[in-house]
């Protein structure tokens, strides 16, 4: 998948969960809203790896189902592209700069 795909796929889904949410008199409240997800979705993410590395209490441990650690990552990524979307993040050119700063490094 390209990043303008991706890209594209955010703009659909932030329109549709406006809709099915609504819209907030202040956009601050969304990207506050938007913020604690990311924040949730990176602690199931977190949960999804320690117990891929077994180190969880044996009753979560089996509770886990192992294929849930690419959904995880894929919902902290969707997650951070919603919120970067809201407060005008260009995020391919983002990754692009750091890229460059990365490389340069080396």
């Amino acid at each position: 998948m390209e990043i303008r795909e991706l890209m594209e796929f955010t703009t659909l889904e932030d329109k549709r969960l406006k809709e099915k949410f609504g819209h907030y008199a202040d956009e601050e409240k969304r990207t506050l809203a938007r913020t604690v997800k990311v924040g949730e979705e990176y602690g199931e993410l977190c949960d999804e790896i320690l117990s891929r590395m077994s180190l969880q209490r044996k009753e979560k441990l089996s509770k886990k189902d192992k294929e849930n650690l690419e959904k995880e990552f894929t919902d902290v990524i969707i997650s951070t592209l919603l919120l970067a979307k809201n407060i005008d993040v260009d995020v391919a050119k983002a990754i692009e700069n750091k890229i460059i700063e990365i490389n340069k490094r080396y």
